[in-house]
């Protein structure tokens, strides 16, 4: 994040604007909304801001552009056809610690003007940063669309209630359940029929409702292989109604953004040769926050029932009368796949696909390595990547072609994702050439060849140094 965004209550307050062309008279027309107190300084006007200023709705400073105009002012914008002007006001404003906006200058500004959607008193505000500012207009064209008219009705509602409310339901968590079944009430389509006192009607109704205590549970999320755009909508809601959220350390960054800020965040991942929480934890874990009324999501890279032991952790809270759900996510193998460009199944290729997980000896001596071995099938082999040498032999012993292709897909779906091509005799020479680490999934198989063809997402695979020699089978 490279501006930090805020509201600024400009009620009442002084507001430079230099230049008095339509790109200034536009910026008076947003700032004497806020309900600023906007001095103009200009050697000539639109009419619209001359009409302004003989209706002394705004002040008027004429002339050539001084210094002395920043006199008490709280924000400055510089909004004329000469650069040199602009350069002047944005240092002078500058040096008395003044935040200004130069129009389509990012620059020379200190602050930017977003494009708003106005649902007073509830605003959205989009800014590109000065970068792309017909971007910011399209975004906020489609919001108008999403975003209820009678929102700022809601807000206004909520506002007249707002100490009843906190005094009726003093506890945090209590005031968020009622807030969430009271959005689902019909409130909002009392406000739409133009109801207001049906809607009041509702609200009281709601919080003379006797309050149960808050019965904590837990919700099983996958939270997909890291792309937030691959998370479901009813992953999302869970993520936005959750009071605390385990996740694991290979959830991406940018799916947690999308949980509510004020949840209470804790990491319960597991690494090689670090810092573990151990599945005991994560299960005491689990049980004392829902035995304490909380909301809990956890959240686990790809799905919770592929690999993820999400089966464990039902039964344990199965047997301790926790209630649950499970939000499936997609698994690595479907997203790594379809992001490489790789089909697990393909009439020519692969009539079937095995899911694979080989991250200690033990799994690989639990292995069918003979079934495994079999040509025309895709193999997904999740967090192999250690075991690659191993992996190779086995293959190979059981009469896997060495020429039999593979593709390692490194961070898929994350802007990171390295794809990395070749045979399976030469599979950890490659892996090692070209340093692959976790997370990363293997795919094997005749399909994996058609990475290098289709290939759509990020940099195009890095294929098998050629000079590698392919050991025979053992």
């Amino acid at each position: 994040m490279n501006l930090f965004p805020l509201f600024v209550d400009l009620a009442r307050r002084p507001v430079l604007v230099v230049g008095g062309g339509e790109v200034a008279a536009r910026k008076v027309a947003a700032l004497l909304a806020a309900g600023a107190d906007v001095t103009v300084g200009a050697p000539a006007l639109t009419p619209q801001l001359a009409r302004l200023a003989a209706d002394r709705r705004i002040h008027h400073l004429d002339g050539p552009y001084a210094e002395r105009w920043l006199d008490g002012s709280w924000l400055v914008v510089a909004a004329t056809a000469d650069r040199a002007t602009n350069e002047a006001v944005a240092s002078d404003a500058a040096h008395r610690r003044l935040f200004a906006n130069v129009v389509d200058d990012a620059g020379l500004s200190t602050f930017h003007v977003p494009a708003i959607v106005d649902r007073s008193p509830v605003i959205v505000a989009i800014s590109s940063g000065g970068s792309a500012p017909m971007l910011a207009r399209r975004l906020r064209e489609r919001l108008e669309t999403l975003l209820d008219p009678d929102l700022g009705a809601l807000a206004t509602l909520l506002e007249r209630f707002r100490t009843r409310i906190r005094t009726r339901l003093p506890a945090p968590a209590a005031r968020r359940h009622w807030y969430d079944a009271l959005f689902d009430s019909p409130l909002m389509a009392f406000l739409r029929a133009r109801q207001p006192a049906l809607a009041e009607a509702a609200l009281e109704a709601s919080l003379h409702a006797p309050t149960a205590p808050a019965e904590g549970r837990v919700a099983l999320v996958g939270a997909g292989p890291g792309d937030p755009g691959l998370l479901t909508l009813k992953a999302l809601r869970a993520l936005n109604q959750a009071d605390v959220i385990l996740h694991d350390r290979l959830v991406s960054a940018e799916v947690l953004a999308l949980a509510r800020r004020d949840a209470e965040f804790i990491e319960v991942g597991k690494r090689g040769g670090g810092h573990s929480t151990s599945q005991d934890a994560i299960h005491q874990l689990m049980l004392e926050q829902a035995r304490a009324g909380r909301r809990v999501v956890r959240l686990k890279g790809g799905d919770p029932f592929v690999f993820g032991r999400g089966g464990e952790e039902l039964e344990f809270l199965r047997s301790h009368g926790v209630p649950y759900e499970v939000v499936p996510g997609i698994t690595a193998a479907l997203a790594c796949a379809a992001y490489a460009g790789v089909p697990l199944t393909h009439r020519d290729h692969a009539q079937s696909v095995r899911f694979v997980t080989a991250h200690c000896r033990d799994s690989f001596d639990a292995l069918d390595w003979r079934a495994l071995a079999q040509e025309r099938q895709t193999l997904a082999i999740y967090m192999g990547v250690a075991g690659l040498e191993r992996l190779r032999a086995r293959l190979l012993a059981h009469g896997r072609a060495a020429t039999t292709p593979f593709a390692l897909v490194e961070n898929g779906s994350r802007a990171s994702q390295r794809v990395v091509t070749g045979t399976l005799g030469q599979l950890p020479q490659t892996a090692n050439a070209h340093k692959v680490g976790s997370p990363a999934l293997l795919i094997l198989g005749e399909v994996a060849a058609l990475a290098e063809t289709l290939h759509w997402y990020g940099a195009p695979p890095l294929v098998a140094l050629r000079e590698l020699s392919i050991p025979h089978a053992a």
